[in-house]
C-alpha cells in the first residue's frame, strides 16, 4: 500500500515541478475530440516544444496547492489535459487557440503565464500576438525605417542637384 502512496507522491512532485519550471501552462478540456484530432494536436504541440499531458485532477489539485496556484482548482473538473512550455510563452496559447477555432469541442479552461494565473481572455490575447520571429521582423523594420528614409532623401537631393546642373 505504501508503494502506491509513494508513486502518487512522486507524480504530484512531478506535476508541481512542471508548474514551477514552465513559462506557460494551459489547461484544456479535450472532451469530444476523437483520437485522430488529439493526435494531430499533440503533434503540433510537440513540434513547438510543448509537453501535453493528462493527469488525474486530484493529483493536479495537490500539485497546484504545493506551488501556490490554488486559483486553478476551479478549472480542474472533468477530463483535462495540460500543456507545459519551458521555452516559449506564446506557443501553447497560439496552438491551442488556433486548434480550438477549428475544433469547437476543445475548450481552454485556465492557464499560468510566467508563474501568474491567467484568465481565458488573457490566454486568448496572448495567442493573438505575432510569433517571436514576427515581432523581431517588425522591430527590424521599425529600426530600418529612419535610415531608409534618410537614404531616399539624400538620393532625391542628389537627383535634384544633378538636374539643376544639367
Amino acid at each position: 500500500m505504501s508503494s502506491v502512496i509513494e508513486q502518487k507522491q512522486q507524480i504530484v512532485s512531478e506535476i508541481s515541478g512542471r508548474f514551477r519550471e514552465s513559462k506557460s501552462t494551459i489547461i484544456v478540456d479535450y472532451r469530444g475530440l476523437n483520437v485522430a484530432e488529439v493526435t494531430e494536436l499533440r503533434k503540433k504541440l510537440r513540434d513547438a516544444g510543448v509537453d501535453f499531458k493528462v493527469y488525474k485532477n486530484t493529483m493536479t489539485r495537490r500539485a497546484v496547492e504545493e506551488v501556490e496556484l490554488s486559483a486553478l482548482n476551479d478549472a480542474l473538473t472533468g477530463p483535462n489535459a495540460i500543456a507545459f512550455s519551458n521555452e516559449d510563452v506564446v506557443a501553447p496559447a497560439k496552438i491551442l487557440n488556433d486548434f480550438a477555432k477549428d475544433h469547437e469541442k476543445l475548450e481552454i479552461k485556465a492557464g499560468v503565464i510566467e508563474g501568474n494565473v491567467a484568465t481565458i481572455e488573457e490566454i486568448k490575447a496572448l495567442a493573438e500576438l505575432p510569433s517571436r520571429d514576427g515581432l523581431l521582423s517588425m522591430l527590424l523594420s521599425v529600426l530600418q525605417a529612419p535610415i531608409r528614409n534618410f537614404a531616399l532623401v539624400n538620393k532625391a537631393v542628389a537627383d535634384q542637384k544633378e538636374e539643376q546642373g544639367a
